[in-house]
């Protein structure tokens, strides 16, 4: 049996919709001037919240994307990636150009899916006298792998289709997903990245049950604040990001411009605990070793980590420490950032709209920060540099992307300079 020989996957398209910029342009300007996008609830009355404030999609009005009609029969996490999808398909410039529409896939990630729908639909059963009136689209809105669906029936896209669900590394998981399919031949084009839309009752009042949010309500800007001594928990986000992958004769055959190639990917498991990352990070430590098998990197091959810095007390400490174990005393030449402390946490868009951050790192040379740090924590090496509030331009030949979710999944994947 021949060996089957991996193409070269290059990222040809990019799209975003987040809580600090409504297009991907808009969101990189915001990162590289570190805006905070966290601010008071407005989806829902949050007084009676222990949080109150959350990393909002703002200005955003769904209508201005897709008709009333369309609209209605999807959950907010699926408009979001239809915007995303959109705007990255366009960027690419793949429907001006010849493509076969069955080697052109859809890939994408999210951790809850329609939680919304989920809960309005409940409430409305319970308020009523227990007769069974539900809405025909309850469950083709609330489904995770809508999502995709959604995209691959507006244009047609008849290739590989599907969601990935691993909480917070959901994202990646799908990008990861959908590189191996490219280089293993089984399409030319995917639109991966996630989605989600957890800024709710259900999403907050979980998550504050779980003691994971930060409850700083008396300033949320300054809320998310990773590797520093009085981070209090994550900022919830919501959002979604696309991020077209293409097979690099492909893409150079219709003459595309490339972003960046994407390196590797690595996948692990923690094996530890529900929702607490290993004390010692072994999980981000054997995760951040495959995928530089993966690519077959050396530690000194990369240039920037965007970590999953989720700004929790257990979360950053492991993380860090994983980060010196793998990379030794290259850590301390890194730069480092946790860019959800402007986005807050996307949950399982947060490897799309990292990722992107990360490929735009490797295109533009410039690191965006880590923003909200005045004091520093013991427990974390204070030599590695966190790119704390201000941007820093460097050369960033390869960038590497974390992300760790509940139940002890890691993913992470190295973006480079396409050659």
């Amino acid at each position: 049996m021949p060996i089957r020989e991996l193409k070269r996957v290059v990222v040809t398209g990019l799209g975003a919709l987040t809580p600090i910029g409504n297009t991907a342009k808009d969101y990189w300007r915001a990162l590289c001037e570190g805006v905070s996008g966290a601010a008071p609830i407005t989806h829902f009355d949050a007084s009676k919240f222990k949080t109150q404030f959350a990393c909002e999609v703002k200005d955003f009005d769904v209508l201005d994307f897709i008709d009333r009609k369309e609209a209605r029969k999807m959950d907010g996490f699926s408009q979001y990636a239809m915007v995303a999808a959109e705007e990255a398909v366009k960027d690419s410039g793949l429907l001006e150009t010849a493509f076969n529409p069955d080697r052109v896939g859809v890939v994408l990630g999210s951790g809850i899916g329609g939680l919304l729908t989920f809960q309005e639909q409940v409430l409305e059963f319970g308020a009523g006298d227990g007769t069974p009136r539900f809405n025909p689209f309850f469950i083709p809105k609330m489904i995770v792998d809508i999502a995709p669906g959604h995209v691959s029936m507006k244009y047609g896209f008849r290739g590989p289709n599907y969601s990935t669900v691993s909480a917070c590394a959901s994202a990646t998981n799908a990008l990861i997903d959908s590189y191996n399919l490219i280089r293993l031949g089984k399409a030319d084009v995917i639109v991966s990245g996630g989605s989600e839309a957890g800024v709710n009752e259900s999403g907050v009042g979980g998550f504050n049950a779980l003691h994971a949010l930060s409850q700083r309500n008396e300033s949320p800007a300054t809320a998310s604040r990773p590797f520093d001594k009085e981070r209090d928990g994550f900022v919830l986000g919501e959002g979604a990001a696309c991020i077209i992958l293409e097979e690099y004769e492909h893409a150079k055959a219709r003459g595309a411009k490339i972003y960046a190639e994407v390196a590797g990917g690595g996948l692990s498991a923690d094996a530890y605990h529900l929702t607490a990352p290993h004390p010692e990070g072994l999980g981000a430590l054997s995760v951040m070793r495959a995928v530089l098998e993966d690519a077959e990197m050396k530690p000194e091959d990369i240039d920037y980590i965007n970590v999953h810095g989720t700004s929790t007390p257990l979360g950053d400490v492991a993380e860090s420490k994983a980060i010196v174990k793998v990379f030794g005393e290259h850590a301390y030449k890194l730069n480092i950032s946790s860019t959800k402390s402007m986005t807050g946490h996307l949950l399982g868009a947060a490897g799309a709209i990292e990722g992107l951050a990360a490929i735009m790192s490797v295109k533009e040379d410039i690191v965006p920060p880590t923003i909200n740090f005045s004091t520093p924590d013991p427990e974390i090496d204070q030599k590695l540099n966190f790119t704390f509030n201000k941007a820093q331009k460097r050369t960033v030949n390869a960038a590497l992307s974390n992300t760790f979710g509940f139940g002890g999944h890691n993913a992470s994947i190295v973006f480079k300079k396409a050659e």
